[in-house]
């Protein structure tokens, strides 16, 4: 399959930049947000949770449902509105059993979006897929704009406003998708040339499902409480988004170099890098979050662990599964990293900082890393190098 001579390179990264403009406003403030509405450190872990735990089930069933409909782009744009609609319910959510009610409700339609949407950029790409990062960025562009200005806009009118600005993003998002050629993509299969099930049993795919998993699994305290751990040693709002966008700003050159790593350094390789980096990452947040210097220095290794590991998963989980399952293949990469892994990383880290502290939360998130980096090495094959394309 060629690429289309006429890829819509801005339709397509205007999506991406207020998906992850979004995720700005989300991963470094919701928490700060939910502690503000009165939560625990326990609750508020139960309650990101379920947004990551949606991720376990929602994108398989609209991965399933695009995959035998060929309508994927139609309900990519469905669940976008209905996004918006649900979240809205964050305004009169009380109480802790109401304000889960809404999380899930919300993040089940607003987690279907994204697998899909990388389904159909894949598409338009064809066999210049190793081009994937280039539109990916205006991702890392939108998440860095927003933790840049919702920082000083929350230190100065309070957290209070952050609902608004979600609800203006979500929609910002809902139109990107409107923009986007409807070309019914991935083209309907009534006769699968083979079950799911026999890709699902070849060795690199389970181990490409398992390094995704200890990722997000890792990762789990830091989009949870690092905003909070950091407010805990005095940082203001306006710091902590800084911090967030320094990582953030250093994805862009990764994506802007990954279509000359992957072929020339391959997947294990890059991988086995990107945990080396996490892992000493989150040793450092233990042991120097008091020092504003040494957290600055370590953000930009989200490069690595986000930009160079996410951008070679996305290639893997393209070339392990056949057309008939990219849907499907997309979705069980996010069900299982950001949604079991994601989950589990949330609700572990809520509880370890509630009896044990920071400190400790982000050590046995660099040793989850490091199981990472050793199941990378010793699990996955060995070529893994792509094509030019």
């Amino acid at each position: 399959m060629q690429a289309k001579k006429s890829t819509p390179y801005w339709r397509l990264s205007s999506y991406y930049f207020f998906y992850f403009a979004t995720l700005g406003a989300i991963v470094p403030y919701w928490g700060l947000y939910l502690q503000y509405r009165g939560f625990s450190a326990i609750e508020i872990g139960e309650l990101l949770a379920i947004v990551a735990a949606t991720k376990i089930i929602a994108p398989y069933i609209w991965g399933w449902i695009a995959d035998h409909s060929g309508r994927g782009l139609t309900l990519i744009r469905y669940s976008a509105f209905t996004a918006i609609i649900t979240f809205a319910g964050v305004y009169i959510a009380d109480d802790l059993l109401l304000m889960a009610l809404v999380i899930l409700l919300f993040s089940f339609f607003w987690n279907a979006s994204l697998p899909q949407f990388e389904v159909t950029t894949l598409h338009f790409l064809g066999e210049k897929s190793n081009r994937y990062s280039h539109i990916r960025l205006w991702g890392s562009i939108g998440f860095i704009l927003l933790v840049l200005s919702l920082g000083p806009l929350l230190d100065h009118s309070g957290l209070q406003v952050l609902p608004h600005c979600l609800v203006i993003l979500y929609t910002g998002i809902w139109i990107a998708t409107l923009r986007v050629p409807d070309i019914n993509q991935p083209e309907k299969h009534q006769k699968p040339k083979r079950p799911i099930i026999e890709t699902l049993k070849q060795r690199p795919v389970i181990a490409t499902l398992a390094i995704g998993f200890l990722m997000q699994l890792s990762f789990g305290a830091y989009y949870a409480f690092f905003s909070i751990y950091l407010q805990q040693y005095g940082y203001t709002k306006s710091a902590v988004g800084m911090l967030w966008a320094l990582g953030s700003g250093a994805e862009i050159f990764v994506f802007l170099a990954m279509y000359r790593l992957l072929p020339k350094f391959g997947g294990r390789l890059l991988l086995c890098v990107a945990f080396l980096a996490t892992t000493l990452r989150w040793w450092c947040i233990s042991q120097f979050v008091g020092n504003g210097w040494i957290v600055a220095l370590t953000q930009p290794f989200h490069a690595f662990g986000f930009g160079m590991f996410h951008a070679t998963m996305i290639h893997l989980i393209h070339r392990y599964f056949p057309p008939e399952h990219q849907g499907r293949g997309q979705a069980l990469y996010s069900s299982l990293s950001f949604g079991v892994g994601g989950a589990l990383g949330a609700v572990i880290s809520g509880f370890i900082l509630e009896y044990f502290g920071g400190s400790t939360v982000f050590i046995c998130s660099g040793l989850v890393a490091l199981c990472g980096l050793f199941v990378t090495w010793f699990a996955l094959p060995e070529d893994q190098g792509m094509a030019n394309g």
